[in-house]
């Protein structure tokens, strides 16, 4: 008779977080690539994936996990914003010594907040529960993202199970882990949706059929408009931020930033430094969103992984 173990072990079910990775794909370069991993799946959405670059090394490495951008309504895990080449990304992070790992989440309009933080909390619980698979040091993983992804690097950094309760660690994926980090980059993101919540945006093109563009917040905090203003408060990192024990964070934003206004990372500055955070605001001066308009891409990009390999490997 067949064991359920046999049985799981021959036809590949259930898929993973649930068994561990398949073998990485080895390039000329002796980086070890695993792609397309399954970390979390929900019945009725795609699986949510995540890739894993690690570079050669004599034992485990510690690790980047990269969140992408899109107003949470749209990005991929595979391309940065279009200012930042994947070359000049993934090249700076694994010359580095550290493991990138590069994630996808449901987008606003799949399910509204917090289901992205609960996709970026299993993403890193899945890296921590199989690192030793995957050539990564567990306790020394950071997060990394821009714009919608520079949010929820924050919240990931910010919200803890043990003080903010299990309805934003989510239960999606690996449970028994911690979802913790010890560093955080957070490139233009918002720190405090409240305010900004009737602000214009720049309008983007119509869709296809010519509707209009879904409004970014609306999307992600979804409810009734009546409930918006205390779904923006529970969405934004500064609420978390006054509370203390928070890694180290790195603020990068454009002075000019008409989309997400360089005042959002002041204010998380603010509170994290009133809190006693170790925390660093650099402005880049005649910067638009996505550093539109600056040449000092490559230095931030330089400055940004120097920052997390000193956390990480300190």
């Amino acid at each position: 008779m067949t064991s359920p173990a046999d049985a799981q072990h021959a036809t590949g079910w259930p898929p993973p977080p649930f068994r561990a990775p398949t073998p990485a794909v080895t390039g000329t370069d002796g980086v070890h690539r695993y792609h397309g991993l399954t970390y979390a799946t929900s019945p009725g959405y795609r699986p949510r994936l995540l890739d894993v670059h690690v570079p050669p090394a004599d034992g485990p490495v510690p690790a980047v996990v990269w969140i992408h951008g899109g107003g949470w309504l749209e990005g991929d895990r595979r391309y940065p914003p279009p200012t930042v080449p994947v070359e000049l990304l993934h090249g700076a992070v694994l010359g580095a010594g550290l493991a990138l790992v590069c994630v996808d989440y449901r987008h606003s309009l799949e399910a509204p907040f917090p289901a992205q933080l609960h996709d970026v909390k299993a993403a890193i619980r899945y890296v921590r529960h199989h690192a030793r698979d995957l050539g990564i040091e567990p306790g020394r993983i950071g997060a990394w993202g821009e714009s919608a992804g520079g949010h929820l690097a924050a919240l990931a950094g910010l919200v803890r199970a043990d003080t903010h309760g299990a309805a934003l660690e989510g239960a999606e994926g690996v449970r028994q882990e911690d979802s913790g980090v010890r560093a955080v980059v957070d490139w233009y993101g918002v720190s405090d949706i409240e305010p900004i919540l009737d602000q214009p945006l720049p309008s983007p093109p119509s869709l296809p059929d010519g509707s209009p563009y879904p409004k970014p917040f609306d999307a992600l905090l979804g409810g009734v408009r009546t409930e918006r203003r205390e779904r923006a408060r529970v969405a934004s990192p500064v609420t978390y931020a006054a509370d203390g024990g928070a890694p180290p964070f790195l603020l990068i934003h454009g002075r000019e930033d008409q989309v997400v206004p360089y005042s959002q990372s002041e204010a998380l500055a603010r509170v994290l430094k009133d809190a006693g955070g170790d925390v660093t605001l650099q402005p880049v001066e005649g910067a638009d969103h996505i550093f539109l308009g600056s040449a000092e891409v490559p230095d931030i990009v330089a400055h940004s992984v120097e920052f997390l390999q000193g956390h990480l490997t300190a």
